[in-house]
């Protein structure tokens, strides 16, 4: 994988030819799309992801997040060069349940630099309707200076 760009190994991801992130499985999300400066994640919310409230515990979100946004920067990377995030930040705008069936964690690269890169997300619904917005810093290193 060292000689392929961050675009090409998300690509092999979503084709089945690399697998999904062990984290992915743990959470019940995946890579659903991706291309050069954007990633979307998605999953479908379960009880088993519920907080003492009764709605989706805000690491389910903040996870769907971190993963798009981090990949929507993977994706713009050289083959070698490595990324990791530095800041997360997200607002949570309405409560997920398990009815709200699947969502999507939409991320695009706002900004790419030689060492940071800034992206935003959203996680949506099939209709649309926006539950979270998230902004993102990741720490780049590059094979080559």
């Amino acid at each position: 994988m060292a000689t392929l760009s961050g675009l090409e190994v998300l690509r092999l991801v979503i084709s089945g030819e690399l697998p999904q992130p062990p984290m992915a499985h743990l959470m019940g999300i995946h890579l659903a799309e991706v291309a050069d400066g954007k990633a979307v994640f998605a999953g479908t919310p379960g009880e088993f992801h519920y907080n003492p409230l009764g709605t989706v515990h805000g690491g389910f979100g903040a996870t769907l997040l971190d993963s798009a946004t981090g990949c929507a920067v993977h994706s713009t990377l050289s083959a070698g060069d490595a990324y990791t995030t530095l800041e997360l930040k997200v607002n949570f705008l309405r409560p997920l349940t398990h009815a709200t069936g699947e969502v999507r964690g939409v991320a695009t690269v706002i900004y790419a630099g030689r060492t940071t890169a800034l992206a935003e997300g959203r996680i949506e619904d099939a209709g649309g309707k926006l539950y979270a917005f998230a902004t993102s810093t990741c720490l780049i290193k590059r094979a080559t200076s």
